[in-house]
């Protein structure tokens, strides 16, 4: 059954709003992918922030048109599903690039960070990026280090003293021998 004007208007509205909240996007061709499989990657999308719409591309088109991601106009072709990321910027690449591995008929077709079409190469490299947690930790491990290193260096400067101690002590009861 066709949708109704009123229908296509609210879907229309609805991904543009999803559209603005997002911080990056992918479009990818889902042909050939089973139901089960793409449940699948709803519930993934799901639990990594990532909001999945599957729209007609004339729908679409038009909800993107004055968003960031109006670069996705040409890759609108053929049965498409979006996925934009809402929190961290690399979790829809993430998800695209983990179902990619497992399904061969989902295949990429674009990823944007904002106004202009990112290179596919670059898909593993962004899902690859450490999420917001992950980044964070490895910074306090990095500005840690220099004060694990100072307080091992000011902890070994009396260790040494006392070490060099008992070997003059071990010399002086071998001197006396």
């Amino acid at each position: 059954m066709p949708m109704r004007i009123d229908d296509k208007k609210l879907a229309v509205k609805e991904l543009n709003e999803i559209a603005n909240k997002a911080v990056s996007a992918v479009a990818a061709d889902y042909h050939g992918t089973s139901v089960s499989e793409l449940t699948k990657l709803r519930e993934e999308a799901r639990n990594s922030s990532v909001h999945l719409k599957v729209i007609r591309n004339t729908l679409a088109k038009r909800a993107l048109s004055d968003t960031k991601f109006s670069c996705f106009d040409e890759l609108l072709v053929g049965p498409t599903i979006l996925a934009f990321s809402l929190d961290d910027h690399a979790s829809a690449a993430k998800l695209a690039n983990n179902f990619n591995k497992v399904n061969s008929n989902f295949v990429v077709k674009g990823l944007s960070m904002g106004d202009s079409l990112m290179e596919l190469s670059r898909l593993s490299d962004i899902a690859n990026l450490p999420n917001k947690e992950e980044a964070i930790a490895q910074l306090a491990g990095l500005l840690n280090a220099p004060l694990v290193k100072l307080v091992s260096l000011l902890n070994e400067i009396p260790s040494k003293l006392t070490r060099t101690l008992a070997e003059v002590r071990q010399q002086k009861i071998q001197a006396e021998s």
